[in-house]
């Protein structure tokens, strides 16, 4: 399934939301200007588990975020951002969303951590936070409608689906990956995928969005 749009119009312009999209394709871009330093780039401002268990790269838990690596990757981070981050901003406000967004983060790359301390694999992009949100999504807007890309047989149909099919969907897949890697490897990543990351950030997420305040209750669309 891949979520093309919801139907959950937000009531205040999404600075912050807007704002991390720019500044995370600002860096790619910059990444692809690169060239052969792009390595070295990632070395210094990636999250490398090994590191933080020696006390060393504290800076990567923040930098790590704004680096993706591929077209791909930004593409779907950046279009989940776009999709539900909005609803989850104008419904926290826009300086405790940035705060979320940046904890939700932090907690993805803790679980990471935890689960392959010694691991040399830089850890790279917004997945962990954009899984919070999703978090977040799912609890305050578990009935709103996405648009979603589904395929049926051979064709590819837009569903309109509640937002508990879609996430929820997303979330099981991550927890069966992380699963299959607890059962088979010790790294923690598998096909270039950090899975527990994308665990870690929506559990905080989730927990956040209980315990913040909100600016106002709202209601899901239909």
């Amino acid at each position: 399934m891949f979520p093309l749009y919801d139907e959950n119009p937000s009531k205040t312009f999404p600075f912050i939301t807007i704002s991390l999209i720019i500044i995370n394709i600002g860096i790619f871009i910059n990444e692809i200007s690169l060239g052969s330093n792009l390595h070295q780039f990632i070395q210094a401002y990636a999250l490398i588990p090994f590191n933080i268990s020696n006390g060393q790269g504290y800076l990567g838990f923040i930098t790590s975020m704004f680096i993706h690596g591929g077209f791909f990757h930004i593409f779907g981070n950046m279009l989940y951002l776009w999709i539900f981050g909005n609803n989850i901003e104008d419904t926290l406000g826009h300086f405790k969303f940035f705060l979320f967004y940046i904890l939700c983060g932090l907690g993805g790359s803790l679980a990471q951590i935890i689960v392959s301390p010694n691991s040399q694999t830089p850890i790279i992009g917004a997945s962990g936070a954009i899984a919070g949100v999703l978090a977040a999504y799912l609890i305050m807007f578990p009935t709103a409608r996405i648009a979603t890309l589904v395929p049926i047989f051979l064709f590819l149909q837009v569903i309109r689906l509640p937002a508990i099919l879609v996430i929820g969907f997303w979330i099981v897949v991550q927890f069966l990956n992380g699963i299959a890697l607890i059962n088979g490897q010790t790294t923690g990543v598998s096909e270039g995928v950090a899975w527990f990351a994308h665990i870690g950030g929506f559990l905080t997420g989730a927990v956040l969005i209980l315990i913040l305040p909100k600016k106002r209750r709202r209601n899901s669309y239909f």
